[in-house]
Formats: C-alpha cells, sequence, structure tokens
C-alpha cells in the first residue's frame, strides 16, 4: 500500500515519534494507522523500560485546591527541559486534578484512575514516556481536607510547594506561614514533636562537645541542655525567626493573631532522590554518537 505524506504526519502528530519511525510502523501495519499507533506504543514502552535505571529528579511540584481540601503533588522527569515543555506540564496538571477530585488512597490506585482520554494515569505515563523519550514517574502527592483551619497555599516556582492548616489565622497569615515554611523548612510544628530518637542524637553530640571544654559537670549539663533547647528551637516552626520579621518568632506571631498552625505539608522537588554526576560534554557526545 502506498504511505502518504498526510498519513505520516497524522501518526506523528498522535505519536510524537520520528518520521522514519511512523513510515515504518505505517508499512508493516499496511497503512492502518491505529494498528501503527498501537504498535508504536507497544515498541514505546519497551524503551522506557530501559530507561528504569536513570534518574528522575526534574519535574513539577503542583498544589490544587477547591478550598476545602487540598492536593500536593511531585511529579517527576530526568531534565529541567522536559518539565517545561506543554505536553509534561499537562499530564502533571491533570494528575494534581485527579487526585483533588478523587482522593486515591496512595499511588497504586491513582496510577490506576483514567484520565480524560480514557487512559489510566498510568498508562498515560507510559504514553509520554515514550513519546519525549525520558523516564517520568509521580513520586508523591498529600491530600489534606480542612479541619478547623485556613488553607494557607505557597508555591516557589514549580520547585517547592506548601500547604500549610491555620486556625483562628487570617488568609493572609496562613499563606506567610506557608511561604515561611517553603523557606525555612522546618520539621514539625512544636518542639515537642520532634521525634525522641533525634532529639536523643543530637543530645549525644553536644555532650561530647560539652565534655571537652572540661567545665565542671554542672556546667556541662547546662551546656547540653542549652544546645539541645537551640535545636527544637531551629527545626520547630514555632520556635524559628519569622521570615518576614526575623526579630520575632512564628509562635510570638501567632500568639500576637490569637492563631495556631494545625499541620503543614512540605514539598521539594527531587529531594532525598540521589543524584547521578554525569560528563555533559560526554553525554551529548554518546546522544549524537547514537549510544
Amino acid at each position: 500500500m502506498q504511505i502518504s505524506a498526510a498519513m505520516v504526519k497524522e501518526l506523528r502528530d498522535r505519536t510524537g515519534s520520528g518520521m522514519m519511525e511512523c513510515k515504518k510502523a505505517l508499512a508493516e501495519s499496511g497503512g492502518d494507522i491505529e494498528a501503527a499507533v498501537e504498535a508504536m506504543r507497544k515498541a514505546g514502552l519497551a524503551k522506557a523500560d530501559k530507561r528504569a535505571g536513570r534518574v528522575a529528579a526534574e519535574g513539577r511540584i503542583l498544589v490544587q485546591s477547591d478550598g476545602q481540601r487540598a492536593a500536593l503533588v511531585e511529579v517527576n522527569c530526568e531534565t529541567d527541559f522536559v518539565a517545561r515543555g506543554d505536553d509534561f506540564k499537562g499530564f502533571a496538571e491533570a494528575v494534581a486534578r485527579k487526585v483533588l477530585e478523587t482522593s486515591p488512597v496512595d499511588l497504586t490506585v491513582l496510577l490506576t484512575l483514567p484520565l480524560a482520554d480514557g487512559l489510566t494515569v498510568e498508562q498515560t505515563r507510559q504514553a509520554l514516556a515514550a513519546k519525549i523519550g525520558e523516564k517520568l514517574g509521580i513520586r508523591r502527592f498529600a491530600l489534606l481536607e480542612k479541619q478547623t483551619g485556613e488553607f494557607g497555599i505557597y508555591l516557589h516556582g514549580t520547585r517547592i510547594g506548601v500547604v500549610a492548616e491555620v486556625k483562628a489565622g487570617t488568609p493572609e497569615l496562613a499563606k506567610d506561614i506557608a511561604m515561611h515554611v517553603a523557606a525555612n523548612r522546618p520539621m514539625c510544628v512544636l518542639p515537642s514533636e520532634v521525634p525522641a530518637e533525634l532529639v536523643a542524637k543530637e543530645r549525644e553530640i553536644f555532650a561530647v562537645q560539652a565534655a571537652e571544654t572540661g567545665k565542671p559537670p554542672a556546667i556541662v549539663e547546662r551546656m547540653i541542655e542549652g544546645k539541645v533547647q537551640k535545636f527544637l528551637s531551629e527545626v520547630s516552626l514555632v520556635g524559628q525567626p519569622f521570615v518576614r520579621d526575623p526579630e520575632i518568632t512564628v509562635g510570638k506571631v501567632l500568639a500576637q493573631q490569637k492563631a495556631s498552625v494545625i499541620r503543614f505539608v512540605r514539598y521539594e522537588l527531587g529531594e532525598g532522590i540521589e543524584k547521578k554526576s554525569a560528563d555533559f560534554v560526554a553525554e551529548v557526545m554518546a546522544q549524537a554518537r547514537g549510544a
């Protein structure tokens, strides 16, 4: 069968693949575009499997809210270039909307849910990975339902996202608290919420440091306790200097407005992912050679 330029163009538009790949797929399918799409999707998924060992630490942090609930989502890709593209952006936004609309209990359930085109989230992810040639992943999401407070939402570009719930505060205060959390990354709201094992570990380190001063035991103990209290203030939200006025703590700002922070969730793009160092020039040369 004669493969026309119009058929190749249609297949390219639908799959995002190269001209020669489209022409070959059409020839193998006898000009059946639907069969060619299916074959190329299968071929693309096979290619995507080979990307499994690569690191996807770029992407986007997104927040969707309907006023009563807020969804915080991290969707990853390998490069910032892809993260800025419309295809990836559209997929990430669709995933965030799906989380807000359906309240999935975990990632496994989220991946099985249908998107607008009838494909599941996972099928769409796989097809997009095949199209753009990068490893893609939905890493995590948090869904918060408003309790008794006001949501404060802050996005620092597409790399840091925070949702904070503030009780008895104004919307402006809630947003300021979210911005503070984004900038200062507290571990928890109150010092009492810092994990006991972490406090014990820090106390042990402080004890060694204080003992090396050679001071009397009573003074050493006070030094240790002082350092522990300083540590607790630094890692808890209420003890930190407020981002808008470092002369006072967040705790004092909240007290002045008779408000309190119920909880917060902070996502930073790629945090905790071990990124591989690479020779950029060598990587470009390898791609040029078709490696």
